[in-house]
């Protein structure tokens, strides 16, 4: 079987080579033999009315889709290749308030949160009067974060009111969402890696002192964690939700014990929860692949 390994062309880190070798030899074990291609070898575009590739090449079995390049993805299917995860939800979980969005929608329990309202780079925003409304509904402190970012980058906690203007004011004209501070979760999460319907490893995340992130990146510690039943079912349900076969689903937990979903990555890292739980996510992802294509192929 062949398949192409899609990534970034630009993300030229240590952390991501891992990622895609791991993937790779995880194909070898189920005879998928991959060949990597970046966005910038696939330049997706449109010629001569019809959606193309600048690059002469020929149809595989399946393309595992390790970027966030949705135009490339939608061009890539719109040609006809099978894609995973889908262009939907690559944009789905690349983009927080959609995210909230497509969720809230079908009753997923999550942190009350308001998306800010657009503007454009060269105005920013001529009127604040709609942060103090924001303000009253969530309470303070409360949680500002872009709408794209990962690894617990771009989020910040404003403690008063004039925090929240002050960042909103170096944002504007970035997508950004309000999100109300839940106290219990500070600096705890849980991560479930979910690979089609199962929950494959879980692991629970607490930050470094001073820290209110709890990605690991950030300097938190993890331990191995055993998810009950109801919220490997929430987590799988958030993934059928955003059409996604693979992700890390993050929960954050209340006062009171109750879970929340917090976020949804459809190309999730799974070296940490690998160095946590010893499970390596890679085996899976590729055998839901097969098994997906062979599915197709019947």
């Amino acid at each position: 079987m062949k398949a192409w390994l899609v990534v970034n062309a630009f993300l030229k880190q240590k952390k991501f080579d891992e990622i895609h070798q791991w993937l790779c030899e995880a194909g070898k074990k189920h005879s998928v033999a991959f060949e990597i291609k970046t966005n910038a070898e696939l330049l997706s575009g449109c010629i001569h009315n019809r959606p193309v590739l600048l690059e002469q090449v020929g149809m595989v079995d399946f393309v595992l889709f390790w970027d966030k390049d949705v135009v490339l993805a939608k061009t890539l299917e719109t040609m006809g290749f099978i894609v995973y995860n889908s262009a939907f939800g690559i944009g789905a979980c690349d983009n927080k308030a959609l995210t909230h969005m497509y969720l809230s929608a079908e009753g997923i329990p999550m942190p009350d949160t308001i998306v800010a309202p657009m503007t454009y780079s060269n105005i920013g925003y001529t009127n604040l009067e709609f942060v103090e409304r924001i303000v009253g509904q969530l309470g303070l402190p409360l949680v500002i974060k872009e709408c794209f970012g990962s690894f617990g980058q771009q989020v910040y906690l404003c403690d008063t009111l004039e925090e929240v203007l002050q960042q909103v004011k170096r944002l504007q004209g970035v997508p950004f969402l309000f999100q109300k501070f839940i106290k219990g979760a500070k600096g705890r999460d849980v991560r479930l890696q979910v690979v089609g319907d199962q929950v494959v490893a879980a692991m629970e995340r607490k930050a470094k002192p001073g820290d209110f992130r709890a990605n690991i990146t950030n300097g938190g510690s993890m331990r191995p964690y055993t998810a009950s039943k109801e919220e490997q079912e929430i987590a799988v349900h958030c993934c059928k939700i955003l059409k996604v076969e693979f992700a890390g689903v993050d929960l954050l937990f209340n006062e009171t014990g109750e879970y929340l979903v917090c976020e949804v990555n459809s190309n999730a890292h799974f070296k940490n929860i690998y160095d946590c739980t010893g499970v390596n996510t890679a085996d899976y992802i590729i055998e839901r692949m097969v098994a997906l294509r062979d599915i197709a192929k019947a």
